[in-house]
């Protein structure tokens, strides 16, 4: 494998797709983040095609899943975790996907704190008993 990776995978991206900055779900808008379809493209754009560009997401005030995304917090030091935010009912993008930190936390039991939580926790990882 090359450092460089696959050049004709890197090239038909770089056909298609131009840098452009984008809305992350939680974090907001960073710049040069993301791609787009190049102009010669735009007949197949989705975006343009159903115009949601403009779409505003309402993020939850009482969710901190931005802050848990950039590593500033903990699932458990948001008010709304696994209580009025669950996998069931997510409130934020770290508790949409299994993956999230905050469904992880979830699943594995860190919710119930202290000593029980952490038992849990152990008890769950594969290769990991008492």
């Amino acid at each position: 494998m090359r450092s460089e990776g696959n050049l004709a995978a890197r090239r038909l991206i770089e056909d298609v797709f131009e840098v452009c900055d984008r809305k992350w779900r939680g974090v907001g808008l960073i710049s040069k983040s993301g791609f787009k379809l190049r102009d010669e493209y735009r007949d197949h754009d989705a975006e343009r095609l159903f115009e949601v560009e403009d779409i505003e997401i309402q993020e939850s005030s009482e969710c901190i899943s931005g802050q848990i995304l950039k590593g500033l917090k903990k699932p458990h030091d948001c008010p709304a975790f696994a209580k009025r935010c669950t996998p069931q009912m997510p409130l934020g993008a770290t508790m949409v996907s299994a993956e999230g930190a905050c469904a992880a936390y979830y699943t594995y039991g860190r919710h119930l704190g202290g000593r029980q939580g952490e038992e849990l926790l152990t008890l769950s990882l594969p290769g990991k008993r008492g």
